[in-house]
């Protein structure tokens, strides 16, 4: 059950990055050509990415992969982005959210006149109703067992992420003559402005007239004619209803170009052309006049699956935009390569140590004495320094170190207790060291310790771990799996111990109920805390940013606290460029260089 779910926060975090990524970003200014260079209009730009397209629809579960989400972010828009600092940023020229009113939580999308798709038909409410009947999941009525297989009722809409937030909102009211759609929610939701998503995805047109309707309006009147699902009292399935999901759901699918009105953008390019498992190419949408206007005559997508023979291809001349996983073997050629540009800097994923409250750790000096010996610096210095030389440690496990509030939270949820610089004061941690075998007192408890041994980051930050514990007095046991079972040992609870990496949230609260609250499914480590699972309740329900905030950083004190283990450091986003292309940016969003596609050119 937990596998499942795990799975699916991942997907729901990947999901969120394309519903927060909007095609003009607010980042740093990328790194110039050089002066004897020009910036042209037209011209092509060929990018790599590790597996074919698939879907025009990344919001479905069979649509939610990598590649699928950076083409949905180059070819749609909506009505915000997310900077380099996790900060929701309006994009107004698209349209505007705005909140009505704090009781009941109101809130109004409003799109502005004159934007439409590249079929002409102007984006609507139609086609906010349709995402939100899909986002919310209003009209399922499923059962789902531990394999989160329907064992009773319907699952209509298979939407690749959650539906906690929106499922708390009515049917939508539609205004302003199909431009303004308002959700009324039955309760206060933390996270209103991105619960609905930035980016509008799917033509609500298309979709009627595939499903035997007139038209998006009567697309719209079909399904608020429909009754609210509710698993205490599963319904037939409804065929009507049946009907547009399943198109929702697959309709969008292909490996090859489909009729043009099933790749439809509202975004600054359009798909022109897809060869099968080779190539996509993208063409600059020309009636796209609601953001930066793309300059490449051409954008050719092309796949390579392996990282290294991507680097190759980039500096090789064959490839000029690649986003591979960072390792330093990959860093260093990139750097040595004549002309290439590095757009690099944290990510969403960071790697942590967390503990399990069952079994040997469940003794809190145990715990506390087992974090004390964890040499966090010489972690960052000898494993994640080769992916990034600028790296540091992460202190929050809430906040990410971009983000206002982290400075605050890390000053007061006593993390500096377990903040030793091993490399520059051997004292402070033969301190530390001193500290643990006295808690330990004689005892020589065995610690599990979990990770991925075909990792080669993680393989290195075991080695270390278990070296210092082992100094303090534990008895450390390798419990290391390869890549295809440490999942599954995880999700056992077979550690006591374990290193692995998290994909947070880029924005927003819904995230952390599922991990920290009792007994939640993505609670993988049987952590307990009252008062935790109290204040995740409130945040929850609490709208106002402040608030929010001050919610945030009492949970990531007792996070610290109760010994649920130690933030390490974070992952680095990677993307490298070309002598040939510039207008590429550095994002800390899972779509990476895509976030700025539609400022990218040709260099000559």
């Amino acid at each position: 059950m937990r596998s499942g779910r795990i799975f699916k926060m991942l997907t729901a975090a990947a999901a969120a990055a394309l519903a927060l990524a909007a095609c003009t970003p607010a980042g740093p200014d990328p790194v110039l050509p050089s002066p004897s260079a020009t910036i042209v209009d037209g011209g092509t730009v060929t990018v790599l990415e590790s597996v074919p397209f698939t879907s025009f629809n990344a919001l479905s579960v069979t649509g939610s992969t990598a590649t699928n989400t950076r083409i949905a972010a180059a070819t749609h828009s909506g009505f915000f982005t997310v900077d380099e600092k996790l900060n929701i940023s309006k994009n107004e020229e698209f349209g505007k959210v705005e909140k009505v009113k704090d009781r009941p939580l109101t809130v109004k999308y409003t799109i502005k006149d004159g934007v439409q798709w590249s079929d002409g038909a102007p984006v609507t409410a139609d086609d906010l109703f349709l995402q939100w009947a899909a986002l919310s999941g209003y009209f399922n009525d499923a059962t789902l067992d531990s394999s989160f297989a329907v064992a009773r009722g319907n699952a209509y809409f298979h939407v690749a992420g959650d539906h906690s937030m929106l499922a708390q909102s009515g049917v939508p009211e539609i205004g302003d003559d199909g431009s303004s759609l308002t959700l009324t929610y039955s309760t206060p939701v933390s996270d209103w402005e991105s619960a609905f998503g930035a980016l509008v995805v799917v033509p609500a047109h298309i979709v009627a007239g595939r499903t035997g309707l007139v038209d998006a309006p009567a697309l719209t009147a079909m399904l608020r004619g429909q009754p609210k699902g509710d698993p205490a009292d599963p319904r037939p399935d409804n065929p009507k209803l049946r009907k547009v999901a399943d198109f929702w759901n697959t309709g969008f699918d292909t490996k090859s170009m489909p009729d043009p009105s099933l790749a439809l953008s509202n975004g600054p390019y359009l798909v022109k052309d897809i060869t099968p498992e080779q190539e996509l190419v993208l063409a600059p949408n020309a009636d796209y006049s609601w953001g930066s206007k793309p300059r490449l005559e051409t954008l050719s997508v092309k796949y390579e699956a392996d990282p290294d023979r991507a680097v190759d291809a980039l500096t090789s001349g064959a490839a000029d935009v690649i986003s591979p996983p960072a390792s330093a073997a990959r860093l260093a050629a990139l750097n040595a390569a004549d002309g290439v540009q590095l757009q690099q800097g944290p990510g969403l994923g960071f790697d942590q140590l967390v503990l399990n409250f069952q079994g040997v750790l469940s003794e809190p000096d145990f715990r506390t004495a087992f974090l004390m010996t964890v040499p966090r610096q010489e972690l960052v210095e000898q494993v994640a320094s080769s992916l990034d030389p600028a790296a540091q440690m992460r202190d929050s496990f809430l906040f990410h170190p971009a983000q206002d509030g982290y400075a605050e939270s890390v000053a007061n949820n006593g993390i500096e207790r377990f903040t030793v610089n091993a490399a520059a004061d051997g004292g402070a941690q033969d301190e530390n060291l001193a500290q643990a075998k006295e808690m330990l007192d004689g005892a020589r408890p065995t610690v599990r310790i979990l990770y991925n041994r075909d990792d080669p980051e993680r393989a290195a930050e075991y080695a270390l771990v278990a070296d210092a514990a082992q100094a303090a007095g534990f008895t450390v046991t390798d419990a290391g799996k390869s890549a295809g079972e440490w999942m599954g040992a995880l999700q056992a609870g077979a550690f006591d111990a374990a290193l692995y990496g998290w994909t947070a949230s880029p924005t927003g609260s819904v995230q952390l109920p599922q991990l920290f609250r009792t007994g939640a499914a993505s609670n993988l480590n049987n952590f307990s805390s009252p008062a935790v699972d109290q204040l995740t309740e409130e945040l929850g329900s609490t709208t106002e940013a402040k608030k929010q905030g001050e919610l945030k950083r009492k949970i990531d004190e007792l996070l610290i606290e109760s010994g649920y283990g130690l933030p390490l450091f974070q992952r680095t986003s990677l993307s490298a460029t070309s002598r040939n292309v510039t207008g590429v940016g550095y994002s800390p969003l899972d779509i990476g260089p895509w976030h700025s596609v539609a400022n990218w050119a040709a260099v000559k």
